[in-house]
């Protein structure tokens, strides 16, 4: 017997049971990840997450299953739709809550319906549309999803999608031979940043998570804080999560630390799986020409050659990463209304911003830094 299950808490399934279905290539799908932001205090229904995990079950086995939460605003998800919200809410409807299968605060792909096969996961998602539509929620987003993904959603779902920008690994071995591969400019710009850093008298430490010490830890936390607060945005991670990550995923938690006359300047967070490294976090107690670049951008680089990852994404958005050696990569996500009316009018507004994707991407692709 085949039943779906909602799960308001992760805690409800053993860890081995949800890590089953999936390779564990991609950490954010973890988890300890996962069930680490809801018992660290960083999702809170008053900042509009609220846990609604979809799971489906045969003969008491799980079979699939989709990371979920109720939304009661778009932020910290990285596929606006806040146009969609006031349209739909301007026309009398109510937007909000509503579903969203992804991770919070993380543009990353990655598998979003965990399955064994395609069968399963249109069992999933025809599930999922039941329980909205008797729910009465506006509408399923299912962010950053794999093109491996893609085939299994019929015409109902409004499809969009993005460009990052991400460094691939060509085989270099070591970061002199990836400048090689530049153009003239860029990897004179590079050498000129790079060395103005360290003449500042930065030296740079990497710290897996069982290897950093708890005042580098609250080292790495205060510059995520103070780069929220020169945003004027709110933190929505908590340092006991950054604790939390440390022991539970101790060597994919990777701390890029800048240090300079014997006090933590500068760091960043990173996330390592299985073949690439994902930047999520910067921050620094004081402003150097270059010094985001090297602690964001060059250290990961180094680290992915010296480890032999082969793909290094820093975070969403970022022209200025191309001259960088980043290159542009499609996102994809998928999206469904439960009023036809408006679907059908989003149609013709998705197909648009999908036209201007393209146009986007190839603008950026001439825009290549490779000799």
């Amino acid at each position: 017997m085949t039943g779906f299950r909602l799960l308001d808490s992760l805690a409800e399934v053993d860890g081995g049971v949800w890590d089953a279905l999936h390779d564990g290539g991609n950490p954010f799908l973890a988890h300890a990840l996962l069930a680490g932001l809801e018992h660290t205090g960083c999702l809170r229904p008053d900042w509009g997450w609220t846990p609604r995990h979809a799971t489906l079950w045969r003969d008491g086995r799980l079979i699939a299953a989709a990371p979920g939460y109720l939304k009661a605003n778009s932020h910290g998800e990285f596929v606006f739709d806040h146009v969609w919200a006031d349209a739909y809410q301007r026309a009398g409807g109510r937007y909000y809550p509503k579903w969203l299968v992804g991770i919070p605060y993380t543009p990353v792909t990655g598998p979003r319906l965990l399955a064994a096969d395609d069968d399963a996961r249109r069992a999933l998602l025809a599930a999922i549309v039941q329980q909205a539509a008797q729910d009465g929620l506006s509408s399923v987003h299912i962010n950053f999803l794999p093109e491996s993904e893609q085939s299994v959603f019929n015409g109902e779902w409004l499809v969009r999608g993005d460009v990052q920008f991400h460094w691939r690994n060509r085989g270099w071995p070591d970061f002199e031979a990836f400048l090689a591969s530049l153009q003239a400019k860029k990897r004179k710009n590079i050498r000129q940043e790079r060395a103005k850093v360290a003449a500042a008298g930065y030296r740079f430490r990497i710290r897996h998570g069982d290897e950093a010490s708890e005042d580098e830890l609250a080292a790495m936390y205060g510059f995520y804080l103070r780069t929220f607060a020169d945003y004027g945005n709110s933190p929505a991670l908590t340092l006991d999560f950054f604790r939390h990550l440390a022991r539970a995923m101790p060597r994919q938690l990777v701390l890029i630390l800048a240090e300079r006359d014997g006090a933590l300047r500068a760091g960043a967070l990173c996330l390592r799986g299985r073949d690439t490294l994902y930047g999520r976090y910067w921050g620094s107690a004081e402003d150097a020409p270059g010094l985001h670049f090297e602690t964001c951008y060059y250290q990961g680089i180094d680290y992915c050659l010296r480890e032999g990852l082969q793909t290094f994404e820093p975070g969403a958005q970022g022209e200025h990463k191309i001259a960088r050696g980043f290159l542009p990569a499609d996102t994809h996500s998928r999206h469904w209304v439960a009023d036809t009316r408006f679907a059908q009018a989003l149609a013709p507004w998705c197909a648009a911003e999908r036209a201007a994707v393209v146009d986007y991407r190839l603008r950026a692709e001439a825009m290549g830094p490779y000799a």
